[in-house]
């Protein structure tokens, strides 16, 4: 009787070695983010209900469709379209997000973080002027540290030019500030009106006044990319996203 339930044991074992080997140790059922939506068959643009931290659901605009841009899937974590979000905001807003997914938002500085922290991700800027001109700077390297550890620092590399010349690498390795929170010596969030990785300050203000054209009135306070359109025009559009670098 005994030598039978060994056996017994041992079949036993020896199968659930066999499952164990053929399937992956985790398996997940959540998306992370619009790239593992659109492998699970999202392929239309629009807001969807993405995962960072694996139980907490966040809506965000995913960019997906058949074109070699938009194929892999786009998460939208910043967009500018038409100025009727205020992006002069404290830090809890930065850290949690704010506005509307299908208009204009930020994602969040703690879901970048988590989304960034253990995986590549590359990042890609979209722009607009307002004579209907467009340009984009795409990065290949893009992560956001922890708050705890240099308050989400910024983490780019691998400038692409698309048109727009790079100016965000200058902002590299440096902490996000806003105007309740400065991370930097020269109040760049309080004087640009804005919250961003400035770093004396900056060459782009993304999260800027939305001026609407030309305004000279206040050195580089709008939406500017100042490689491209300087630092007095205030763009139509400009739009961040990630996807897990291929």
């Amino acid at each position: 009787m005994r030598t039978v339930i060994m056996m017994t044991c041992c079949l036993l074992a020896l199968s659930l070695s066999v499952l164990c080997a053929a399937a992956p140790l985790y398996v997940r059922l959540l998306p992370q983010d619009c790239q593992e939506l659109y492998r699970s068959g999202v392929n239309r643009s629009g807001v969807y209900t993405i995962y960072p931290s694996d139980t907490t659901p966040v809506e965000v605009y995913c960019e997906v469709g058949c074109s070699e841009d938009s194929a892999r899937g786009w998460t939208v974590i910043q967009r500018r379209i038409d100025g009727s979000v205020n992006f002069y905001r404290r830090w809890q807003e930065y850290r949690n997000g704010f506005g509307n997914k299908s208009g204009e938002y930020w994602l969040g500085l703690e879901n970048l973080y988590m989304m960034t922290h253990n995986k590549l991700y590359e990042l890609k800027v979209d722009m607009e002027d307002y004579d209907g001109s467009k340009a984009s700077a795409v990065y290949t390297v893009f992560s956001v540290g922890s708050e705890s550890n240099g308050g989400y620092v910024l983490q780019v590399g691998g400038f692409i030019d698309k048109g727009a010349g790079d100016s965000l690498s200058h902002h590299n390795g440096v902490g996000f500030s806003t105007y309740d929170k400065e991370q930097n010596p020269y109040f760049c969030a309080k004087y640009y009106l804005g919250g961003f990785w400035y770093n004396a300050c900056h060459t782009t203000n993304p999260n800027g006044i939305y001026l609407g054209r030309r305004d000279g009135t206040h050195y580089a306070i709008g939406n500017v990319w100042l490689t491209w359109r300087g630092s007095d025009y205030g763009l139509k559009s400009i739009t961040m996203k990630i996807r897990p670098a291929s």
